[in-house]
């Protein structure tokens, strides 16, 4: 390596990624049910207490929408291209019996997630009985596989997370793909393996812990009543969201769907959905 090599490496690496905190503005909500009128007003009320963090110094709107006032899925995203919801909150296998199985969030949930640039509050199905209580927002868990630069999956894990909560930020790096990469990097004799496994290790790390260090700063500053705290991984990245959710007994998740390049939802997060099943998903 030359010197202007070593230098450039050397600057590149203190030119930090700073996170930038953006108050998320929320005017109003709407609640979608498939239940009656009566019902799916009282269903309203559970999902606005349990974000109560979003009532938090703001007089947000909130709206219910009831089964009968939409059957087919143009007709939802008719509804939510009028309404312009800054959150749309509902539930898995909405308007079908597939709640029974597993294996789909249900062809409403796909088409709200991929069609509308509006996040999407996916709770547990009403008629299954759930495995905790759903009460609050205590515990919210944000993650993905790049966490540094994606202030906005950090700024809307913090505007659902209630006063006094705690707000784990989690990086996760795929196991696979790293050593993919070092499989190919010891196939190039100019460059030593070890010290390349070590040093790529090391920066994904540091870049990860520098970032969000700067969301601690970052939401302190802003007065944000709540404790923020760091996780970093290594490993099969469904197995580890699944460890972390649990581990840090989350009451909700936030995460990316959007792909730019697909219509899909983003890399893991449609098995995470399938499998995490027992927490609200924030679907952003």
């Amino acid at each position: 390596m030359t010197k202007v090599d070593q230098f450039e490496s050397v600057f590149r690496a203190a030119d930090k990624t700073p996170f930038r905190y953006r108050p998320v503005d929320v005017e109003s909500v709407l609640v979608v049910s498939d239940r009656p009128e009566s019902e799916a007003r009282d269903y309203g009320e559970r999902v606005r207490s349990f974000l109560g963090a979003l009532d938090r110094g703001e007089n947000v709107r909130w709206q219910t929408v009831h089964g009968g006032q939409f059957d087919s899925v143009p007709d939802l995203l008719e509804l939510v291209e009028r309404e312009r919801p800054g959150l749309v909150c509902t539930y898995r296998h909405l308007h079908s019996e597939s709640w029974q199985w597993p294996y789909t969030l249900g062809e409403y949930i796909d088409v709200l997630t991929q069609a509308t640039t509006t996040p999407v509050l996916v709770l547990p199905h009403p008629n299954r009985p759930p495995e905790r209580a759903i009460t609050d927002t205590d515990r919210v868990v944000a993650m993905t596989d790049h966490l540094v630069g994606d202030d906005r999956l950090v700024n809307w894990a913090a505007r659902v997370t209630a006063n006094g909560g705690r707000l784990a930020l989690a990086n996760v790096e795929d196991e696979v793909t790293f050593a993919r990469f070092i499989d190919v990097i010891a196939k190039i004799p100019s460059i030593d393996t070890d010290g390349a496994r070590e040093g790529i290790r090391d920066r994904l790390v540091r870049d990860a812990h520098d970032y969000i260090a700067s969301c601690v700063r970052g939401l302190a500053e802003a007065g944000l009543p709540l404790e923020v705290v760091e996780v970093l991984a290594h490993g099969h990245h469904l197995a580890e969201y699944l460890r972390i959710v649990e581990e840090h007994d989350a009451d909700l998740l936030v995460m990316n769907t959007k792909d730019e390049d697909q219509l899909a939802m983003h890399g893991l997060a449609y098995p995470l959905a399938i499998e995490v099943r027992s927490i609200p998903l924030l679907l952003l």
